[in-house]
C-alpha cells in the first residue's frame, strides 16, 4: 500500500471514528463511543505509517 493510500485510509478512519464517538455520546452508548475512539486511533496510526513511508522514500531517493 502506498503512503497516499495509508493517509487516505487514516483520514477516513479518523472521520468515521469521530462520527461514531459523537453518535455514541448523543445516544448515551458507551460501546459505540469507545469503538469510535479505537477507530480514530487506528486512523492516526495509519497516517503516521504513511508519513514514515514518505520519509523513507525521500531518504532512499537522496541516497
Amino acid at each position: 500500500m502506498s503512503s497516499t493510500e495509508d493517509k487516505i485510509k487514516g483520514n477516513t478512519n479518523e472521520a468515521v471514528g469521530k462520527i461514531k464517538q459523537g453518535i455514541g455520546e448523543a445516544t448515551d452508548n458507551p460501546r459505540l463511543k469507545e469503538e469510535g475512539q479505537r477507530q480514530e486511533i487506528k486512523g492516526d496510526a495509519q497516517q503516521v505509517k504513511g508519513d514514515v513511508k514518505d520519509t523513507l522514500k525521500k531518504g532512499i531517493d537522496r541516497a
